[in-house]
């Protein structure tokens, strides 16, 4: 098998804006910077991910994720981020991936055990494996073999989206559930359920949050909206 991990990145310098009211911009585009380094370094260790390739706008992330051994494409035009993996989709293609996963950069409790299962899941042909968020509304991790079975619909209520595309292309589904990776931060009520969930799991907390980077999660409140 020949799979590959997808992670989009927006610019580390306007990273996390709906933590704004939480957390000042220096204290954001670090959490960005350390989610980034820990999701790269993670899957480029995971048993069955074969590379990563990271796509971005941000020159500066792109430098430092090819530190670490991941390839890049730099990301051009609109921004827009299901275009934006069509495109890393593309370039996996060419490099004759079997499977792609796609992985953002905001699962702070993300393992490699839960990467593995997925990929596990994911061995048969025609086949689509999708982790959804907390709130069964979002997408948080999703693998598609081959690579472009289905287009992306990441936005509004894309966990319904991409379960009818799997039905349209005939593919079949699999639905991997674990609190690690329903998790994804991106409003101090996430925040503030990462802090509680790390606690219970005996998981050190990233910077800033470890070093209290942030006002009083456990007073602000934000509306969740899934990628």
């Amino acid at each position: 098998m020949n799979v590959w991990a997808i992670v989009p990145v927006k610019p580390l310098g306007r990273a996390k804006s709906r933590l704004s009211d939480v957390m000042e911009p220096d204290f954001r585009e670090k959490l960005a910077t350390r989610l980034l380094k820990q999701t790269v370094r993670l899957l480029l260790l995971t048993t069955g991910i074969q590379g990563v390739l990271v796509i971005s706008r941000d020159s500066k992330a792109l430098a430092m994720v090819r530190e670490i051994g991941a390839q890049t494409v730099q990301e051009s035009g609109t921004p827009e981020l299901n275009n934006a993996l069509l495109r890393g989709t593309q370039a996996l293609k060419v490099w004759g991936a079997t499977a792609s996963v796609i992985v953002p950069a905001d699962l702070p409790l993300l393992t490699r055990n839960d990467v593995e299962e997925v990929v596990r899941l994911g061995r048969y042909h025609n086949t689509v494996v999708i982790a959804p968020d907390r709130h069964d509304v979002g997408t948080n991790l999703m693998l598609v073999r081959p690579p472009g079975i289905i287009p992306y619909a990441f936005g509004e209520n894309s966990f319904a989206v991409h379960q009818r595309l799997v039905q349209e292309a005939q593919a079949d589904l699999l639905v991997y559930r674990s609190e690690r990776v329903a998790l994804d931060l991106d409003t101090a009520d996430d925040l503030r359920t990462y802090v509680a969930l790390a606690q219970r799991l005996n998981v050190p907390l990233i910077e800033p949050v470890a070093s209290g980077g942030f006002v009083s999660v456990h007073d602000s409140q934000a509306d969740h909206k899934p990628i």
